[in-house]
């Protein structure tokens, strides 16, 4: 890992994730989340503030950046959570199956190598009717956006942590064997279109 990556990267994920307009995409699902609740990507903790506390049990944070988990560590601290941390990549999920009631995953889809494995591994560990809360960005319906996506993507993976832009949030989620239960889009406001298409909603196992 360079100094790039170190010491620069989690920064701007930071500063750019907790702009307002995202903050108001992770108000739509981590409120829900319910139990004990699994956060595959936690990152920086950007979505701590958002949790109902009387409707959550436990916390588990799972994220492979120790930088991004100081950051973390500090937000849990100032909202009062108590937060069990993973230090682990999402496509191994050290956890026993179907032993969590949520799992809640938010700009996260984008960056994981294998989002497949991944998402099989948030189901597998999911209780029978356990939900998935999802808040992603992704593939645009309209094909001229969706070409500009895959033109942009193999640039934009070298500086952005390797996000995808072309990822089709709704197929990868279904094809996992999730039954999606609410799922919603739109375009975020004052945002260049390959970049924010967004989708958000519920899935269950």
């Amino acid at each position: 890992m360079g100094f790039y990556e170190r010491h620069i990267l989690p920064r701007v994920l930071d500063f750019s994730c907790g702009m307002r307009v995202m903050s108001k995409q992770r108000e739509k699902v981590v409120p829900k989340a319910h139990g004990r609740v699994l956060e595959v990507g936690i990152g920086s903790g950007l979505n701590l503030k958002h949790y109902d506390r009387e409707r959550v049990s436990t916390l588990i944070g799972l994220d492979p950046s120790s930088e991004l988990r100081r950051m973390a560590e500090k937000r849990a601290q100032s909202a009062g959570i108590d937060v069990e941390w993973l230090a682990l990549e999402a496509e191994r999920i050290p956890l026993d199956d179907a032993s969590v009631d949520s799992v809640v995953v938010t700009f996260t889809l984008c960056t994981i190598d294998d989002a497949p494995a991944a998402l099989a591994e948030m189901r597998r560990v999911l209780k029978p009717g356990g939900e998935l809360y999802y808040s992603e960005h992704g593939r645009a319906p309209e094909p001229k956006v969706a070409a500009l996506q895959d033109r942009l993507t193999p640039y934009w993976q070298r500086f952005s942590g390797g996000c995808r832009l072309n990822r089709d949030v709704r197929v990868m989620i279904a094809d996992a064997g999730f039954e999606i239960s609410a799922f919603e889009t739109m375009y975020l406001p004052r945002t260049p279109r390959p970049l924010g298409y967004m989708s958000w909603g519920s899935a269950q196992r």
